[in-house]
Order: C-alpha cells, then structure tokens, then sequence
C-alpha cells in the first residue's frame, strides 16, 4: 500500500511525496471530508487517473499521510536518541524533535490533530499502532527522567506525577503549535524548543513553590458544569 520511502527516492517516490504535501495542505485548509479528489487534482495538476495511479482512493491518502508523518518522527527520535543515554537530554531531544519536525510540517501536524479518527478498518489500526509506538517511547523517556530524579536524591518529598498525565500533557503542548505558532514569526524554532524545554521541566514558576501548589476549593458544593442554562423553577 505504502510507497517505498527509502533516502533514495525515485521519481515515483518523488511525485507521491509532492501529491501528499499538497493533498495535506487542502486537507488543513478545507477539512478531509469536504475536500474531493478533483481538488486534489486541480491543485497538483496530475490528471485524476493520474492520481489513482499512486493512490486508490482519498482514504489512502490520509493514510499515507499519517502513516508517514508518524513513522518519521519516531524514526528520527530513535536516531537521535543515540546522542546521549541522560534521561534529560532525552527529553530534551523529544521536545526538540517533535517541534522541528511539526515547524516544518505544518500543515502535515494539523491533518494529524483534526483527521485522527477519519480513518477506519486497517489503515486506522495500522496508524494507532505508529503512535502507541512513538507514545510509549515518550513515556518511557519520563519515566527515565523521574527515576533519575528520585535517585539524585529528592529525599521522596516531591510527589511524583502520574506518567500518563505527564506523557499527554506534554504531546498537548507541542501538537497545539499549528494554531498560534508562525514558523517565519520572530520565536525561532530553537527558541520555541527552548521554551517548552524549560517550561516542561522546571514550570512557568521556577523552583520548589511547595505549598503554595497546593490548592484545595473554599468550597465543597458540586458545580453543575452544563453549556446549558437549567431550565427555570
């Protein structure tokens, strides 16, 4: 189903990736399901037999998308994080990859966020098992970065975060950055990366602020947390 996807593209490989970027950014702009196959081929200037020569249908190309986004990121994480064995600057290299890689896929990282569930059958199961993969791998980098800290020596007086809040929280905060960030804005990614960095790991309010973290409600009642106004009495 997928194309080969080696460093040494061919001229096949090439004109897929270029159906795929430009099937990404319609995809952004227009949302996948409006969008049809003769956008696409009035967009990219392949015929639409063209197009069903690379791809059997719309789906497909969603697949290819995320499939290949997913893939890659995880690919180049894994590359990296043969860089170091320090749990921080593994996290670090998490942060920085992701950001640097979504930066430059813009369009690629807002199908990802709005389409993930537009998939179904085997290209859905295919594309959750890529991100359980990559997820898991987040997971077990904080959880290095957790144990890291509790042997330098905290003395157990900090409690410890639950790793799936911390793991979502922090895929949260870098897959939001389609909606605000501007790639040629004034924060560069490294500045971008670096922001994140230090507000992942030492808090907007840097330090030990103990109990001032501690919040607990005045009082006790139960909200009726409805968007709709209770019908009158």
């Amino acid at each position: 189903m997928a194309a080969n996807l080696s460093t040494d593209f061919t001229r096949y490989d090439q004109k897929l990736e270029f159906i795929l970027r430009t099937s990404a950014r319609i995809f952004a702009e227009k949302g996948y399901h409006p969008t049809s196959m003769r956008d696409i081929s009035r967009a990219t200037e392949v015929s639409l037999a063209g197009l069903y020569y690379y791809c059997k249908s719309k789906e497909e190309l969603l697949f290819l998308i995320q499939d290949n986004c997913f893939g890659r990121v995880h690919e180049r994480l894994l590359e990296r994080l043969r860089e170091t064995g320090d749990p921080v600057a593994k996290l670090r290299l998490v942060i920085e990859n992701h950001l640097s890689f979504f930066a430059a896929n813009m369009a690629e990282m807002k199908v990802l966020s709005h389409e993930a569930d537009s998939l179904a059958g085997e290209m859905s199961e295919h594309v959750k098992g890529r991100k359980q993969q990559y997820t898991r791998l987040v997971r077990r980098i904080l959880s290095e970065v957790q144990q890291a800290r509790a042997g330098a020596g905290d003395g157990g007086l900090a409690p410890k975060l639950d790793l799936t809040v911390a793991t979502y929280a922090l895929f949260g905060m870098m897959n939001w950055i389609y909606n605000w960030y501007d790639p040629r804005g004034k924060l560069s990614v490294a500045d971008l990366v670096d922001n994140f960095a230090r507000l992942f790991l030492s808090g907007f309010l840097a330090g030990n602020l103990g109990d001032e973290l501690q919040f607990t409600p005045k009082t006790a009642k139960t909200e009726r947390l409805s968007v709709w106004r209770a019908p009158q009495s």
